[in-house]
């Protein structure tokens, strides 16, 4: 072939031949990206999910509910709490309970340590921070 025609030269690319391009790095965040931040707290929605997906926990809801329903009066209070479904759904109601505690107390622990840091390199931007966090903490507002 002429180089000065290269311009013309037809570009055929065979099954498996051409150049190839493939994400190794999978977007991860798919289910924290999905919760609103006006919804709650992200971190607490998706270590939930893990304990029980909202289908699970809508169907243990479902469960108890429908038996309370089927039942009515007729069912006793002791034989309501023996109920498999009401154990299952106070168990995770437990366990999310738990969740909530142990983020509430490690969002506690970082707040301190963040303060603690600012406090130790002083100056003004302290004394700024403690003009704006003592009415805060003292429950007057800002």
């Amino acid at each position: 072939m002429y180089p000065w025609l290269w311009f013309w030269a037809p570009q055929i690319h065979f099954p498996l031949s051409g150049s190839v391009w493939q994400d190794y790095k999978p977007n991860t965040t798919w289910f924290s990206d999905l919760i609103k931040p006006e919804a709650g707290n992200a971190r607490i929605e998706e270590r939930a999910f893990s304990v029980a997906s909202y289908g699970t926990q809508l169907g243990l809801i479902t469960k108890v509910l429908l038996e309370l329903a089927e039942h009515g009066e007729k069912q006793s209070a002791k034989e309501l709490q023996s109920s498999k479904s009401l154990k299952d759904l106070r168990q995770l109601q437990a366990d999310i309970d738990s969740i909530k505690k142990d983020e509430y107390e490690s969002a506690a622990a970082r707040l301190v340590a963040e303060v603690d840091a600012v406090r130790e390199r002083g100056g003004t931007e302290y004394e700024e921070l403690a003009k704006r966090l003592l009415p805060l903490l003292s429950g007057k507002g800002a």
